[in-house]
């Protein structure tokens, strides 16, 4: 059996309800009898998985990796048979969900900011403008009621 040693996208791109994860040299790597083979960008070079059903689309796909002058060649399919992967994937598709929940609650957390931003610029012009009242400065209080 082969074990994943190492499995991280060089970028994963969302396309509707597929997300595509490239992969790139020293960035795939497995072990086959204790031997450290390292993916090469040869033919296959990306996993599609369908978000919705969460299949794998590119089963056909042959990833090669490379030891010196050695070389395996591996259909996806055959990968995900003979190794780990799985475990793997699982892990990228929780971190891929926990980003998009961070960014979001980024967003919440923005929206907040801009809300309590306004409503502190707004207490501020009311104060300036029981200083305007108090030191009788039309000026001032004509262009914080304008």
């Amino acid at each position: 059996m082969l074990k994943i040693r190492r499995i991280e996208p060089f970028y994963t791109k969302r396309d509707g309800d597929r997300l595509k994860l490239v992969f790139a040299y020293q960035y795939f790597s497995i072990l086959k009898d204790d031997e450290l083979f390292h993916f090469i960008p040869v033919e296959g070079k990306e996993i599609i998985i369908d978000l919705k059903t969460l299949q794998i689309e590119n089963l056909s796909d042959v990833f090669v990796f490379q030891k010196s002058s050695r070389f395996i060649r591996l259909p996806l399919y055959q990968l995900l048979l003979v190794s780990n992967i799985h475990d793997h994937l699982q892990i990228i598709l929780n971190d891929l969900e926990l980003e998009k929940e961070t960014n979001s609650a980024f967003a919440t957390i923005n929206d907040e900011t801009k809300t309590l931003m306004y409503e502190l610029e707004e207490q501020n012009r009311l104060r300036m403008i029981d200083v305007a009242l108090d030191t009788r400065n039309r000026e001032l209080f004509d262009e914080l009621t304008e």
